[in-house]
């Protein structure tokens, strides 16, 4: 096998490979632009080849390879791989047209051995190698062999990764991805975007993949890791953005529960349906000399039929008129009459008043605009909840104030009157928050009820977050009889926080009502201080001065409301911070926003601030405390919460 020295040499050998490959996608971008053929394939063709010479030049020198498998030259269960060594890393490399690949992508089957394989079961292979890198240049490697029969101690190079400091985006970390699931629940659901893009290209590429974040913080943090995995085609953005709803105002808490309630969707479809009524009287139509007619009994079949079989409301209302059209069309052809396109059509805006005065037309907006000027809706809320959700006065659709809560309630209305955009596959992450209608939102977003969900019950900071994870499922499509199973898997191991820091965090679980086994630390390093002090701002300058002098990132994290005073504190002390989602050394963050981030120092201000800010102001807690990669300072004035202990 290569020693060091002769693995930098393949590796500068697969870098010249690749520039080779990136310099050949661009001469076919050039040479495409002039061959022949239809208009449409030229177009397919061109997007397909400046995507792909786009993507190759983005790797840019990163590591080529992160692994190594050798099989053995015996072993029945290495199969056709028998005596092959094969190197893993983010993206294919080859040096020539129908030569071995030099690197294999992380991803094709043949890959997989390389995080199955274990001492116990080998899978054929004899050694696996893991490459450690620095920057671009290549440091060391550790080799496993799996034929001994001895299982290996947790890999130095992975812990080594793990406690690297860590500046600005996440990093790329497929080389961190060992084994069996338990390296954490965002790293899982990245890796198994780019996995499933990889798998199922032919099919994901036509309706894509979304990426859902609890805020813009995560999503920029997280932003960098899908391109360094091979993959730049998925949309990330939040819920709320998701909605896409103008949000001009705020609900009182109350109210935003009641809306979030699942219970609201039997109200909002009984306001969307309950438009339906019965015909009065028959459909007659004008033809020149001739009147064509409906009689009132075989129109109200034609309402019932539809609404009975329609998927949305809309559809329903145009399958009434078409059928109408379709019985006054027997009619004239019975009698010789041409009944071309233009016939047809005027015949449809005949019956259209008939079929409104039945089946009206709605929109969205003023459904819920005249739903929530007088929800008095008998049968679904009580009369408190009601009153919780109903406006002070009526208002139109054109002069209301939408909420962030009412957004979601727009978007459930719409689905009732037609079809929902879809994406192929859905990754949601911090999936706990999710209230069952923004479940619900999700759920008819996912073509085939193909969604990875990822979550912390434990992390549950809104009013409405979840107990448990069967209920949540079933609000997501998943998990019900007749439709898509859900497998849950619990992570269990950390790889992120220390073990010191993941001891006080564990603490406030018996306080949480959530159940959640404690976590388990892979690490051993770590350093945790919890300190009294006078005057939280002189404290927090002096912590983040000593941070400073160590590498790695830091977050200032408080109550939101004691933020401003932080950082004019911070800023009349000369400490260039930034926000949540800057790349600056030094973050402030609102304990609102902490979830999903992570820094390698942090310093957490009055704990007893941020239980008190919120009703559920222990789980938010939680969310702080497990925000350290490294070190964690408690600064606070107050007595701690109790739940902490000692």
């Amino acid at each position: 096998m290569r020693d060091l020295d002769e693995e930098r040499a393949y590796a500068d050998r697969c870098r010249q490979a690749l520039r080779r490959m990136v310099a050949g996608a661009r001469e076919n971008v050039a040479v495409g632009e002039d061959t022949w053929g239809d208009r449409y394939t030229a177009e397919r063709l061109g997007f397909y080849l400046k995507t792909l010479a786009r993507d190759m030049g983005e790797e840019g020198d990163n590591p080529p390879f992160f692994g190594m498998i050798t099989y053995g030259a015996t072993d029945p269960a290495a199969g056709e791989h028998r005596s092959q060594t094969y190197y893993l890393g983010r993206r294919h490399i080859s040096d020539a047209i129908g030569r071995p690949p030099m690197v294999i992508d992380w991803r094709a089957p043949v890959s997989a051995t390389f995080y199955q394989a274990s001492a116990v079961e080998p899978r054929g292979i004899d050694t696996r190698r893991r490459f450690g890198w620095s920057a671009n240049t290549l440091t060391s490697f550790e080799d496993e062999h799996l034929r001994t029969g001895t299982p290996s101690s947790a890999s130095e190079l992975v812990r080594r990764e793990i406690e690297r400091a860590r500046v600005g985006p996440m990093r790329d970390i497929v080389a961190t991805i060992q084994g069996a699931p338990g390296t954490g629940k965002t790293a899982v659901g990245l890796h198994r975007a780019a996995y499933l893009l990889y798998a199922y290209r032919s099919r994901l590429e036509r309706n894509g993949v979304l990426v859902l974040g609890p805020n813009r913080a995560f999503l920029h943090y997280i932003s960098a890791v899908l391109p360094t995995l091979g993959e730049v085609d998925v949309e990330q953005t939040t819920i709320e953005q998701l909605l896409d709803r103008e949000v001009r105002a705020v609900d009182d808490p109350a109210a935003a529960v009641v809306k979030h309630d699942v219970r609201m969707a039997e109200v909002l479809r009984r306001a969307v349906y309950g438009r339906i009524g019965q015909p009065d009287e028959a459909v007659v139509v004008r033809d020149a000399s001739y009147k064509w007619r409906v009689n009132q009994h075989e129109f109200a079949e034609m309402v019932v039929e539809a609404e009975a079989e329609a998927m949305t409301y809309l559809t329903g209302r145009e399958r009434v008129i078409a059928r109408l059209v379709a019985a006054l069309q027997r009619q004239a052809e019975a009698r010789g009459q041409n009944c071309n396109g233009v016939w047809l059509r005027r015949m449809a805006r005949a019956v259209t008043p008939y079929v409104e005065e039945v089946w009206p037309f709605l929109k969205a907006d003023e459904v819920l605009a005249e739903y929530l000027s007088d929800p008095s809706q008998a049968g679904v809320l009580t009369a408190d909840e009601q009153r919780a959700i109903a406006w002070p006065r009526p208002r139109k659709a054109k002069t209301a104030r939408w909420t962030a809560t009412d957004a979601v309630l727009l978007d459930e209305v719409s689905a009732l009157l037609e079809r929902s955009p879809t994406y192929g596959h859905v990754i949601v992450d911090d999936a706990q928050d999710l209230s069952p209608m923004q479940c619900r939102a999700i759920a008819r977003r996912s073509e085939h009820t193909s969604i990875t969900v990822l979550g912390d019950l434990a992390q549950g900071t809104t009013a409405w977050a979840a107990n448990d994870w069967p209920t949540q499922l079933t609000h997501l499509g998943l998990g019900q009889p007749g439709k898509a199973t859900a497998e849950i898997v619990a992570l269990s191991t950390g790889y992120r926080v220390p073990a010191t820091v993941v001891e006080l965090a564990n603490r406030l679980l018996t306080a949480l009502d959530v159940a959640v086994p404690p976590t388990t630390s892979f690490r051993s390093d770590g350093e945790l201080t919890i300190t009294r002090v006078d005057d939280l701002a002189v404290a927090c300058v002096e912590n983040i001065r000593r941070a400073l002098s160590v590498e790695g990132s830091i977050g200032v994290i408080a109550a939101d409301h004691q933020l401003p005073a932080v950082s004019d504190a911070l800023k009349a002390a000369g400490i260039e911070t930034s926000a949540a989602d800057g790349d600056g050394r030094v973050a402030v963050v609102p304990a609102s926003l902490a979830k999903g981030l992570e820094y390698d120092h942090v310093i957490a201000l009055e704990p007893a601030e941020i239980v008190a800010s919120e009703t559920r102001g222990l789980n938010r807690l939680y969310v702080v405390l497990t925000r350290a990669v490294s070190r964690l300072d408690i600064l606070h004035s107050r007595e701690l919460p109790p739940e902490l202990g000692r």
